[in-house]
């Protein structure tokens, strides 16, 4: 199989790393996007932001993934060939991706010969992942901000007693600040639950 990954350098790293069926051939693109470039690809990869700026019917109806974590696929009215993942750092490279796509059974064909593992999600802001760890990473703001111990410390103890690979505060330093923060923004819309620690609102806006 040969895959089109549109992607900067720490997502290319990243990727590198994804173990994909025995011969799958990746391709790394810069940004001189061109119909013809695509034509012999089984899939295609478009993990930076610029890729918003594309004709998106110029891959024809080939699987494409997209990292768009935070925007569903039905509120940016994407055609059915597109493929949301979390390409955030620190899940690229994880053993199981989540996926939403516009049917439940959408290139499964494609998934199982690329040997590619891959959980079907809600089209929902976060997918699952990334809603559940940044909801952690707010709750350890929220600790900070009301004294209860220093960010290195609640990230020593975290990862002690839940045995996570990263601390919230570590995690939050891989994904960045602006992704946290813009997930939490959009989820508090309609949910109180993830309203923002004000210690995290101080540390963006200072960011």
């Amino acid at each position: 199989m040969q895959f089109i990954v549109l992607a900067d350098k720490g997502s290319r790293e990243e990727f590198g790393k994804k173990k994909f069926s025995s011969g799958t051939q990746i391709i790394f693109e810069n940004d001189n996007f061109q119909a013809q470039n695509y034509r012999s690809a089984d899939a295609i990869f478009l993990l930076k932001d610029e890729w918003e700026n594309l004709d998106v019917n110029i891959f024809g109806t080939k699987p494409v993934f997209i990292n768009s974590t935070i925007k569903t696929l039905s509120e940016q009215n994407l055609p059915e060939n597109f493929i949301r993942i979390n390409g955030w750092p620190s899940f690229l490279n994880r053993e199981i991706w989540e996926v939403a796509t516009a049917g439940k059974y959408i290139f499964k064909d494609f998934f199982e010969s690329s040997g590619c593992k891959f959980i079907h999600v809600a089209d929902t802001p976060g997918l699952v992942a990334a809603r559940v760890i940044c909801m952690i990473i707010n709750e350890a703001y929220f600790a900070l901000g009301d004294g209860v111990s220093s960010k290195d410390e609640i990230d020593m103890a975290m990862k002690l007693g839940t045995n996570y690979p990263y601390g919230p505060f570590e995690w939050c330093r891989k994904i960045g600040i602006k992704n946290v923060y813009s997930l939490l923004e959009k989820l508090s819309k309609t949910d109180s639950r993830y309203n923002i620690a004000p210690a995290l609102k101080d540390e963006f806006k200072n960011t």
